[in-house]
């Protein structure tokens, strides 16, 4: 499975580093691909470092302005013109989407992939991976707009929220149905 993961090139300190780590172990082990940003800092790095390390292949999308810290041992890198190519392409290369901790990119990444697939554009898996309630905010801003009505379809058809790697990738792997 090719399995899109948004995310942080910040540096960030262990709790969000070691969860990520083994999450990204995981998918190595488990014979899955890492579609990401690309870059080679950060959590990014972190994630990509794991899944490397673990055999699994790496698809990176970078984007121009970026292009200076993708990283040059990924299996496939392509640099996108700007940051819409670049999210049309990681949803395009990919099976199923994992939304990391991350800042108003992340977050930007987040919408956009969760907008497409409540209007149909596509029909994905998403998991929202809440590593220390880093979501917990986000999650409770869902349930009201479901309960007051803003979701065309239950939150449920929409999002999975993960709260280690283990379940997000249960639920991706059942959702493709991969035994």
């Amino acid at each position: 499975m090719n399995i899109c993961v948004f995310l942080s090139a910040a540096d960030l300190d262990d709790r969000y580093t070691r969860p990520a780590r083994e999450f990204a172990e995981l998918l190595g082990k488990g014979g899955h691909a890492l579609v990401w940003g690309g870059s080679e800092s950060g959590l990014m790095k972190v994630v990509a470092d794991g899944v490397r390390q673990t055999g699994g292949r790496l698809v990176g999308v970078s984007v121009d302005f970026l292009s200076h810290v993708a990283r040059e041992d990924a299996d496939e890198m392509v640099v996108a013109k700007d940051l819409a190519e670049r999210k049309a392409l990681l949803l395009a290369k990919s099976d199923a989407v994992v939304i990391m901790v991350g800042g108003t990119g992340t977050l930007d990444e987040a919408t956009e992939i969760l907008e497409l697939k409540k209007h149909g554009k596509h029909d994905k898996p998403v998991v929202l991976l809440n590593t220390a309630g880093f979501y917990d905010g986000l999650k409770a801003q869902f349930r009201r707009m479901e309960e007051e009505g803003f979701l065309p379809l239950p939150l449920t058809e929409l999002v999975f929220f993960a709260e280690d790697g283990v379940s997000a990738l249960a639920y991706l792997e059942e959702s493709i149905g991969i035994q």
